[in-house]
């Protein structure tokens, strides 16, 4: 971590971003806390709770798609400041109105008001980081303090929460949350703008000539088709459905039953705070900040084991911890132990969710994967919504215990119905086990650090070996970008032109679980440098336009490949 903090802190507009980041973060998470302890002690009712669950989660339904077509069009800097003042104006209103004992509906109105601002944030912030990391050096420090930060937030902000509950009056949660907004704000307002380039892609080869200059062919000796680009004719359409609707259907159903009984507690945990563990509203805070140190630990535990071949004994493993850790949570009476049962709670969660994720993306086609994960998101969305309106409902009405134990006992069997259904297609295809090292290597560079584990498995499953000779030019300056490469043996020589002279320059020479061959795909230009084997080797090679679905497959990946381009001279794309 200090050497991480060495390499970025000479990048003063990334540094100072992080600053305004981390304190607004603080201020969210605080806020989340407070309003939901604010609902329930003006309204004692918790059919009014859920409802704001509930309803705070709509906006993220129905604007998602249109706020980030608002951020391919404007300049992204600019969409960060006038959102984060709406919402800090939002939230002064919110402290007036609690100080002032408003109409609790009031409240309910401006925090949904402030939520439909809040849908902008995640891909704002992710097409404008891009723009502020100047080299590949500063790339991976800056992506593990980023995510390191957020994390942190996640315990400070409701532990802040709940010492402010516990001393004074909840409307200074929200004025300290409006304040948080101004440090973002005025970070902002001195840096650079971000306006979206048109970005048109280089004709990359398609996947299938890909796959043809490398010999790869189907056993019928036809060549594989574009990744993300083929069209289903009706028939095949019918026939793909057929084949994968039974494992989506079972991670649809674990996901499902958990999304809604974590979805109802994330709302309903001031009630047991106080109806079930006594400990008054102060304690829904710590317990909230337990949920983050969970988080930290399921995340550290899913780097370890997503890779492994067979995934299902891994989602049993996170829904057995998720499962138990719910049914022990309803039995817990006193606040230290709850705090260690939502730990392995959210611990169980995430591993559990990111096997469910990496095994969806294995087993659907790509012509259809974008429709199918939409579909699972919308879901799982309004489950959650459903859980948010519901389990507070349920928890005054039959108790915690019994809601929470319950909870747990369908979790576990859900997992047995999921690991049932979804079956052999845990199991990945067998892959060499040279390159799966290589990957597993590449993975902990810093350009990669934090790339989720789905994503990885993807690039796993498509990357073509390429042999070469000594001498052999791979990529030539100015030729047309159409692949993407991982050194797996071999040294290789990067020469740009001279632009006075034009005489080839030795840029640098590049070994094993090196990368190359980026730049050209990320802006659709020409090679910047020509890339030659100074002896025999081995490449990985990844098709155009799977390296290109790969970028998208989130807004962490995107911005560190995008990142990498502050010092593109020294970059053989």
């Amino acid at each position: 971590m200090l050497a991480a903090l060495r390499t970025v802190a000479g990048n003063r507009n990334l540094v100072r971003l992080f600053i305004g980041e981390f304190v607004s973060n603080i201020g969210d998470w605080l806020y989340l806390v407070a309003l939901l302890v604010v609902v329930y002690r003006e309204s004692s009712d918790p059919f009014l709770l859920g409802l704001i669950g509930g309803a705070r989660i709509i906006p993220y339904v129905l604007l998602s798609v249109p706020a980030g077509v608002i951020v391919d069009r404007y300049d992204r800097r600019m969409i960060l400041i006038v959102t984060d003042i709406i919402r800090g104006l939002a939230m002064v209103g919110l402290a007036a109105n609690t100080f002032m004992g408003g109409p609790v509906l009031v409240t309910v109105g401006l925090a949904i008001f402030a939520t439909i601002f809040a849908v902008f944030f995640r891909p704002t912030i992710g097409a404008y980081l891009p723009s502020l990391v100047r080299n590949e050096a500063e790339l991976g420090p800056a992506n593990s303090i980023y995510a390191t930060l957020s994390e942190i937030t996640f315990i400070i902000g409701p532990a802040v929460a709940g010492l402010i509950i516990a001393l004074t009056d909840l409307g200074w949660a929200f004025v300290i949350n409006a304040v948080s907004f101004l440090a973002p704000v005025l970070i902002l307002l001195t840096m650079p703008a971000n306006h979206p380039r048109a970005r048109t892609q280089a004709a990359p080869v398609s996947a299938a000539d890909g796959a043809r200059s490398a010999g790869v062919m189907e056993a019928d000796g036809s060549t594989p088709a574009a990744a993300g680009t083929e069209t289903m004719e009706p028939e095949t359409f019918r026939r793909t459905i057929r084949a994968i609707i039974r494992p989506v259907a079972g991670l649809a159903l674990l996901d499902v039953v958990s999304g809604f009984l974590w979805g109802g507690l994330s709302v309903a945990l001031v009630i047991f705070a106080v109806d079930r563990l006594h400990a008054g509203e102060d304690a829904t805070g710590f317990l909230w900040a337990a949920v983050g140190v969970g988080g930290v630990l399921g995340a550290v535990a899913s780097s370890s084991v997503v890779l492994r071949p067979n995934l299902g004994p891994v989602m049993l493993l996170g829904a057995a911890i998720l499962g138990v850790g719910f049914v022990v949570l309803g039995q817990v009476e006193t606040l230290p132990f709850a705090l260690i049962a939502l730990a392995v709670v959210a611990s169980g969660a995430l591993l559990a969710e990111i096997v469910n994720t990496t095994v969806l993306q294995r087993v659907v086609p790509d012509a259809i994967r974008g429709r199918t994960l939409g579909s699972m998101q919308t879901l799982s969305t309004l489950t959650y919504a459903a859980g948010s309106f519901l389990v507070p409902v349920l928890m005054t009405s039959i108790g915690a215990q019994a809601i929470l134990t319950i909870g747990g006992a369908v979790i576990l069997l859900a997992a047995l119905g999921t690991f049932y259904l979804v079956g052999s297609a845990f199991v990945r295809e067998a892959t060499s086990a040279d390159t799966a090292a290589i990957l597993a290597r590449v993975a902990r560079l810093p350009l990669f650090a934090g790339v989720s584990p789905a994503a990885l498995e993807l690039a796993l499953q498509r990357l073509v070996p390429v042999p070469v000779t000594a001498g052999e030019v791979v990529i030539r300056e100015g030729d047309p970008a159409d692949r993407f490469y991982i050194i797996a043996a071999g040294r290789f020589a990067v020469d740009q032109a001279d632009p006075g002279t034009r005489l080839p320059r030795r840029i640098r020479v590049m070994g094993p679980d090196e990368v190359f061959g980026e730049l050209g795909l990320m802006h659709g230009a020409p090679r910047s440098a020509s890339v030659t084997a100074e002896t025999d080797g081995r490449l990985l090679a990844l098709d155009g336009p799977e390296f290109l679905e790969l970028l998208n497959a989130g807004p962490d990946l995107s911005t560190r490949m995008l990142a990498r381009y502050g010092s593109s001279s020294a970059r053989p794309g």
